[in-house]
């Protein structure tokens, strides 16, 4: 039994812990200073303890993950964010757009391999215009009415918004029509001004992120939520980006999952800083488990951190390892090519020598109930 997995309370290394164990066990909830100490305790397997214990409360011994494809359609994009070695600027060297007939094949491939979501993201482009995205949805909808699209965050909405000249909810409101399932939580990046100045100042900030992620709620869309952390963030600044997503939660109900986002650095305008250690990823899933008392999942995404880590991760907090995944395009670790995929099997190996169960999910975590080749989802929400 690893240290993270003792059930039993235990006196911890930094007396911090121990007056926030004291706290969790009397129901009150964490604060910035609380936030701040977690980030900063030397006494990480603790850490991992309090976590762990919390997860467990929770969700048992299960460990969620889906059957997804990612398709990222465009790589061009009018943005420059130095953390981004994805864009291409129009007409660059590397840029490609999907046609329309190509996401709807690769959507039909992740229907036929026994998909239940498909992930669409992609760079702003210049060109297309809101009907573009609306046909988009439409036809995959038509050619694969079972899979679950969640497509475009809350940065592409907003493009979608300005270039048509359309207010938000709308443009949300059209695209659910023709076939929106839900939202993915990127673009978040950290809720700071002084990480906006410096990082990603062309891009939309905090106000319009959270407007758009609420927009969605009220319609009746759920979203995930992401921070991204190590590169030029402080700890203080994690922390506060968690308590207003937090907040926003407490009004809408509206977001699945938390998803801490390990900034890769290579090929992009970053590549000088050093990016996150494995103990940095399992701390963030550790200190948001304990903070977003009102998210019931925290996601670890094993395209950044590497699977072996995301295992870890899973004794740290996360209750879900994502996807099978597929294809990637958006960040590259160490020279990874864009077919970046693991099995079910390999998933369930990871998450059964974490000493876990796994149970698949859709993307609204509803168990899925696969038999003789097709699927169904449980009626009860996981």
């Amino acid at each position: 039994m690893s240290v993270v997995d003792t059930p039993t309370r235990s006196a911890f290394l930094d007396p911090a812990l121990t007056r926030i164990d004291a706290r969790l066990e009397a129901g009150q909830r964490l604060d910035q200073a609380d936030g701040e100490a977690l980030f900063a305790t030397p006494d990480l397997h603790g850490l991992g303890r309090l976590a762990n214990r919390v997860r467990r409360r929770r969700h048992g011994d299960v460990a969620y993950y889906n059957i997804n494809r990612h398709i990222n359609y465009t790589n061009v994009c009018v943005l420059r964010c130095k953390f981004c070695s994805f864009y291409r600027r129009p007409g660059a060297e590397g840029g490609y757009q999907f046609s329309l007939d190509q996401i709807v094949e690769q959507a039909r491939q992740a229907d036929a391999a026994g998909a239940t979501e498909v992930h669409i993201v992609g760079g702003l482009h210049p060109d297309w215009r809101l009907d573009h995205y609306v046909e988009m949805m439409s036809r995959i909808r038509a050619a694969c009415p079972r899979l679950h699209v969640k497509a475009f965050t809350a940065i592409e909405i907003v493009h979608f918004s300005r270039v048509s000249k359309t207010p938000v909810e709308r443009v949300l409101t059209l695209l659910k029509e023709a076939g929106l399932g839900s939202l993915p939580g990127g673009g978040a990046e950290v809720f700071s001004e002084r990480v906006h100045a410096e990082v990603f100042k062309n891009k939309v900030g905090t106000e319009h992120w959270l407007a758009v992620h609420e927009a969605a709620h009220r319609i009746g869309l759920r979203s995930t939520a992401t921070m991204l952390y190590g590169h030029v963030e402080t700890p203080g600044e994690r922390v506060a980006h968690m308590l207003r997503l937090r907040h926003v939660q407490d009004r809408t109900g509206g977001f699945t999952a938390f998803i801490p986002l390990h900034f890769v650095p290579d090929g992009s305008e970053l590549a000088h800083l050093p990016g996150p250690t494995a103990l940095d990823d399992i701390r963030a899933i550790a200190v948001a488990r304990l903070m977003l008392d009102n998210f019931d999942h925290v996601k670890t995404f094993w395209i950044m951190t590497g699977q072996k880590t995301s295992q870890l991760a899973l004794l740290y907090g996360a209750d879900d390892i994502d996807g099978t995944v597929v294809f990637y395009d958006i960040t590259h670790r160490n020279g990874s090519g864009t077919h970046q995929e693991m099995t079910v099997e390999r998933m369930h190996r990871l998450i059964r020598n974490a000493g876990l169960t796994p149970v698949e999910r859709d993307t609204l975590y509803r168990r899925v109930i696969r038999d003789k080749g097709t699927w169904r989802v449980a009626d009860i929400v996981a």
